[in-house]
């Protein structure tokens, strides 16, 4: 898998989210990003598992659901059952973390790892080897259209470096404020995932949006 775009729906039209979802699947999108939010772990309150069920009906992307959620463990059978291929949790959002990498891995799905901009990646380290994504937030998390934090550049150099030596197939996804330009900073820094909101569903065209991001990323390659 070369890099890919992930459209993220919190910044889709709810009240057509299925044709959202078609359209950039039309587009040639391979992975739907799906923010949870519970009010507490984040300020933002957005969806459970009825409407990523609802969506599985009627999409075949690979769904990629972030939890940013506290106590992530009592929600991941349902967000299994209602489909998702791979379940992001939040280090900073359990004090569990081992034992939740092996509930979803149980459940014969893929685990990623969410950290924080302000997050060490030092946390990751004696789990890195079970891990199918990390994803770095380039924003704070909970709300949509935020700027990008080049901070975090630095941190995915790092992130790509440490994995080259200890799980090579472990992908690196970045989220927050990825348009055309940034997605050339973070592809060149070695993110391997993008998750684009606002650039692509709040644009014009949303579809020749995902492919104007997907192309700058794939020029720093």
């Amino acid at each position: 898998m070369g890099i890919i775009i992930a459209p993220s729906i919190l910044s889709a039209d709810f009240a057509k989210l299925g044709e959202e979802v078609k359209l950039i699947e039309d587009a040639g999108a391979e992975m739907l990003h799906i923010d949870i939010m519970d009010g507490h772990f984040v300020p933002n309150i957005s969806i459970g598992p009825g409407v990523v069920k609802s969506l599985r009906r009627v999409s075949k992307l690979e769904f990629d659901v972030h939890l940013m959620i506290e106590n992530p463990e009592r929600y991941i059978e349902e967000f299994a059952a209602a489909g998702a291929d791979i379940i992001t949790v939040h280090i900073e959002a359990t004090k569990h973390i081992y034992l939740i990498i092996q509930q979803i891995k149980s459940l014969g799905i893929k685990v990623g790892v969410s950290l924080n901009p302000g997050t060490p990646l030092d946390l990751l380290i004696y789990i890195l080897q079970e891990l199918d994504m990390v994803l770095l937030m380039t924003v704070n998390p909970g709300f949509g259209g935020q700027k990008f934090m080049p901070e975090v550049l630095p941190k995915i150099v790092a992130l790509s470096g440490i994995l080259k030596e200890i799980n090579p197939d472990c992908k690196i996804q970045v989220d927050g404020g990825i348009n055309t330009d940034t997605a050339r900073l973070v592809s060149r820094a070695g993110a391997d995932i993008l998750v684009a909101g606002a650039a692509v569903f709040a644009a014009p065209d949303p579809q020749k949006a995902m492919k104007d991001i997907l192309r700058a990323a794939k020029e720093e390659q």
